[in-house]
């Protein structure tokens, strides 16, 4: 006869019987050897699987089945099956018998639940622009897959797919929405959800052309926008955050989320470990801290703009009203505007940090020091953001 236990370090905790789950199963006879011919049933991973030993061999068959008193009579009926086989020597030790009932609910899942139970999975851990990307992908399926399962999908259905994405976004995030459909694929076989991952090979098809590296401001454009900001009667509050991110070549987000307890006592030096994003505070995007030692000019800016009695949990930079600044409305209103009236070629707020990166290593300064810094890879520095000439190799003069 088959029973319930629990994979887990508490198998009491567990209520079954010999076929009737009211009946409690104690302890002491969860602790004893199943004997032969006996399948049991366990909880693993808050999922439901059978265990038994037949000729010697260990089997488990996965039921992809949440815990619960349906499913367990599910579970139950399947061990009888599988015990009336092994005692009459019909026994399939392929399993393939045991699988398609049991694991009917898993073939019914579609594509698109089973991403929306992997963005669950991952939501909280996640920041919303990030979140977005798991929703379009969501969108994507309903449109391609519609109710069609997960399981069916082959890898020639993958390779449609894929092709047909490429029509619909750039190749860079086509690239990087089909590595979080293999990712979703390799968490649902971990889960017993389904049994293969058609998208192993579809994110490596994909050659992005190299992108040309936005063009660093020059040292009269960031003072120009710097001024501009400065004497603009609804966006002066604004410089000394555009000045800081010029000075320091900071990540948007570490700027906006800078407190001032993260700045030394005389605003020489400023602690950069965390990033503020869409109300969302989070570690730095490579999970690493640093210390930026400040120029005398970004020390008095600090020392200017710190109130005698301050709020150590208190933002540095703050919108013009108070709270945390919007980067979105910050772009799209102060940073638009102020380089169209410049007459300066449009580029992100972001650039501020590859600017900075780019004049140090102009200025001769070593690049490991400059990736200290910034928080950079050295190598990831030298590809992306080196946009200027004097730290390239030169060809030699022949």
């Amino acid at each position: 006869m088959a029973r319930v236990s629990d994979a887990t370090k508490k198998p009491h905790e567990i209520n079954s019987g010999s076929r009737s789950l009211s009946q409690s199963v104690s302890q002491s006879q969860q602790k004893k050897k199943a004997a032969k011919g006996t399948v049991v049933v366990q909880i693993f991973k808050e999922r439901l699987r059978l265990v038994w030993s037949y000729a010697g061999k260990r089997y488990f068959l996965y039921l992809g089945l949440p815990d619960s008193k349906t499913n367990r009579i599910v579970a139950d009926q399947k061990a009888r099956q599988i015990e009336g086989d092994m005692a009459t020597g019909n026994f399939d030790p392929t399993l393939k018998k045991y699988k398609f009932e049991a694991i009917s609910k898993r073939s019914q899942l579609s594509a698109v639940a089973l991403f929306e139970q992997f963005t669950e999975s991952k939501a909280k851990y996640l920041a919303t622009p990030t979140l977005s990307k798991y929703a379009a992908i969501v969108g994507y399926f309903k449109q391609c897959f519609g109710d069609n399962p997960a399981s069916a999908i082959a890898e020639v259905d993958a390779e449609t797919f894929t092709d047909w994405l490429l029509t619909q976004i750039e190749p860079i995030t086509a690239k990087d929405r089909l590595a979080l459909i293999k990712a979703c694929w390799r968490w649902g076989i971990e889960q017993d959800l389904i049994e293969s991952n058609p998208w192993k090979e579809m994110s490596k098809r994909i050659k992005p052309a190299p992108k040309q590296p936005p063009k660093p401001f020059s040292r009269e454009e960031m003072g120009a926008i710097v001024h501009a900001l400065g004497s603009d009667r609804y966006y002066h509050h604004y410089a000394d955050y555009v000045e800081f991110l010029f000075g320091t070549g900071c990540r948007t987000g570490e700027a906006i989320g800078l407190k001032w307890k993260h700045v030394s006592n005389d605003c020489s030096t400023v602690w950069i470990g965390e990033s503020l994003s869409r109300k969302v505070r989070k570690s730095t995007k490579t999970n690493r801290a640093r210390t930026i030692a400040l120029t005398p000019k970004l020390q008095a800016i600090l020392l200017a703009k710190r109130p005698a009695e301050f709020d150590p949990e208190g933002l540095v930079f703050t919108a013009p009203k108070g709270g945390a600044i919007d980067d979105n409305n910050f772009r799209n209103r102060a940073w638009k505007t102020v380089l169209t009236r410049l007459e300066i070629d449009y580029r992100k707020p972001y650039t501020t940090r590859h600017t900075l990166v780019s004049h140090a290593l102009d200025l001769g300064m070593n690049p490991v020091m400059v990736a200290q810094l910034t928080g950079h890879d050295v190598q990831v520095l030298f590809k992306n953001y080196a946009g200027n000439v004097n730290s390239r190799p030169r060809l030699p003069e022949l």
